[in-house]
């Protein structure tokens, strides 16, 4: 069973396939199995880690509460582990500051970031407000209708209530994710850092509007903007075929020169 020590906290990780790295980083109700849509097709071409954060899945959950400041350094920890060089880290919702926060930690082990439904915490003005103004609309909505269709949770009732068991295998919530986007990274940081960033979202996601999502591409030259037609916030899972293209597409171009990092 693959472990890895995160300053004393034991982070289960898995390992998958052959070829260039990606590492999933899941949201607040996933940890490694949620990822099983992706790790099928992805791992005859790429290596797939998928990782537990602290207080999820099968890692040390033992703690009395949970900082989201700790989450890159798990992250970090896979990374030292398998020693990896190249990766393409790929957050979820939330996870995706987690993955940010990581890539800036360790430049020489990241190549690129893809933020899926998030603007990965990024510090900016603008950016805050429009996020803000979408969770306020979000927020008017049960809370499975801002993460599948309602078409979707019609027809497929399935793999909706897999997904909603997800979670039950969690400790940590989240209400206990405080401050993993405090103080977040500016776009000048990102720059500097020589790490790529990739925006991933879906044309139907009611947590993060495609119109604030373009907007901080604008804000960061260089990024990517990848824009999946039908797609929700959990799109991994509603529309996964779509969804691994585009991390396969991702993953295949986005890679920086090492020279350049």
């Amino acid at each position: 069973m693959p472990i890895a020590d995160s300053d004393g906290t034991a982070i289960y990780y898995e390992r998958h396939g052959s070829g260039p790295a990606i590492l999933f980083v899941h949201g607040s109700g996933g940890h490694h199995a949620a990822w099983w849509q992706q790790v099928a097709a992805l791992r005859e071409e790429f290596t797939v880690l998928t990782v537990n954060l602290r207080g999820f899945g099968k890692s040390d959950s033992s703690m009395a509460e949970f900082d989201g400041q700790d989450f890159p350094g798990d992250v970090v920890a896979v990374l030292d582990q398998e020693d990896i060089t190249d990766a393409m880290l790929v957050g979820q919702s939330i996870g995706s500051v987690a993955a940010l926060r990581a890539g800036l930690l360790r430049p020489e082990r990241v190549t690129s970031v893809v933020l899926g439904h998030s603007l990965g915490g990024i510090s900016h003005p603008e950016l805050r407000e429009l996020a803000a103004a979408d969770r306020a609309e979000a927020v008017r909505l049960p809370v499975i209708d801002r993460l599948l269709t309602k078409p979707f949770q019609r027809e497929r009732a399935d793999l909706t209530f897999l997904f909603q068991q997800m979670g039950t295998f969690n400790v940590a919530r989240m209400q206990d994710l405080r401050n993993l986007d405090t103080d977040g990274p500016t776009l000048d940081e990102i720059r500097a850092s020589g790490v790529r960033v990739a925006f991933l979202a879906g044309e139907k996601d009611a947590v993060l509007g495609v119109k604030t999502v373009t907007r901080a591409h604008e804000l960061l030259p260089g990024s990517h903007l990848e824009i999946v037609p039908d797609a929700p916030h959990s799109m991994y899972w509603e529309t996964p075929e779509r969804y691994n293209a585009a991390v396969a597409r991702l993953r295949r171009t986005l890679t920086a020169p090492k020279e350049a990092a």
